[in-house]
C-alpha cells in the first residue's frame, strides 16, 4: 500500500508510466452533492476489471447528525455506522478479485471525526461543479441548504489535505468539462490515476444497481433513466436566492481554488 502511495507521487510529478497491471488501484472520487457523482460511478462501474462502491460513510453521517435525508432509518440499518471498519474496507482487499476499487465519496459525509491518514492509502480525486448550479438542483430537495450541506468548504479541506501531506496536486474534473467532452476528460483521469481509458467508461445500461445505495430510491430518477454522460443544459439556472447568497459566495470561493487546477 506505501508503494502505491509513493507511486502517485511520482506520477503526479514526473509522469511515471502507468502502474503495472496487477497493481490495485483504489480512487476516492470527492464531491459534493447534486453534481454528476452518480453517472461518473456509472462509468467507471461500467469497466469489467472495475468495482464501486456508493457513498461508504453515508450511514455513519446520519447516524452521527441526526439529519432528516429521505429514509435516514433505512440507510443506518442497512449501512455500516462505525467509521473505523468503513476505512478497512475502503483501504483492505478489492471486492470480486478486480484490480480497480471506485469510490463514490461525498466530502460532507467526512465529519471532522474521521481520521484522515487513511487518504493516503487511496488515489484522491476531486469532482467539481459551478456551485451556482449545484445550489439551483439541491433547493428542489431542500431550499433551506446550510453551507456545510453542499460539501465545497470540505472539498477544499480534503484537497489541502492531500496536498499537504502528498506533496502533489490531486487530479480535478469539472462537471461541466466532463459533460460536454468525456472522452477527453475522462481520458485524463485515467491518464493522472494510471490506468487505461476504455470506451466503455462513455456509456452504461439503463437501470438502477446492486452497487446503488438503498438511497437510489429517492436520489438516483434521472441518473436510472440514462445511458451517458448528458450535454450540459444551455439555460442559466435559477437566480440565486437571497437568503442563500453567503452560502453561494463561500463556496464559490472554494470552487475556484479547485478550478483553477482541473484536468482539461
Amino acid at each position: 500500500m506505501r508503494l502505491e502511495f509513493i507511486w502517485l507521487s511520482l506520477h503526479s510529478r514526473w509522469n511515471v508510466p502507468p502502474m503495472p497491471k496487477n497493481e490495485p488501484v483504489r480512487i476516492a472520487m470527492w464531491s459534493g452533492p447534486r453534481n454528476i457523482s452518480t453517472a461518473m460511478m456509472r462509468s467507471w462501474g461500467n469497466r469489467p476489471d472495475t468495482v464501486v462502491c456508493d457513498e461508504p460513510f453515508y450511514a455513519h453521517y446520519l447516524h452521527a447528525t441526526g439529519r432528516d435525508h429521505p429514509g435516514a432509518s433505512e440507510v443506518i440499518a442497512s449501512g455500516e455506522t462505525d467509521w473505523r471498519k468503513v476505512i478497512e474496507t475502503l483501504t483492505g482487499d478489492i471486492p470480486g478479485g478486480k484490480r480497480i476499487f471506485y469510490q463514490k465519496q461525498m466530502t460532507h459525509h467526512l465529519l471532522p471525526r474521521i481520521d484522515r491518514s487513511w487518504l493516503g492509502a487511496v488515489q484522491n480525486c476531486f469532482l467539481i461543479r459551478d456551485p451556482r448550479e449545484v445550489i439551483a438542483s439541491y433547493i428542489k430537495k431542500n431550499n433551506e441548504p446550510a453551507l456545510e450541506d453542499i460539501g465545497f468548504v470540505q472539498q477544499a479541506e480534503i484537497f489541502d489535505w492531500v496536498r499537504e501531506h502528498t506533496g502533489t496536486i490531486p487530479p480535478v474534473i469539472d462537471a461541466r468539462d466532463v459533460l460536454e467532452n468525456p472522452r477527453r476528460i475522462l481520458g485524463l483521469l485515467c491518464e493522472a490515476v494510471g490506468v487505461e481509458f476504455m470506451d466503455a467508461m462513455l456509456s452504461w445500461p439503463p437501470g438502477l444497481r446492486e452497487t446503488d445505495g438503498i438511497w437510489a430510491k429517492h436520489w438516483y430518477g434521472e441518473v436510472a433513466t440514462s445511458t451517458s454522460f448528458r450535454k450540459p443544459s444551455p439555460r442559466e439556472p435559477e437566480p440565486i436566492p437571497e437568503h442563500l447568497r453567503d452560502v453561494h459566495e463561500k463556496s464559490r470561493t472554494a470552487y475556484e481554488r479547485l478550478h483553477e487546477y482541473r484536468l482539461r
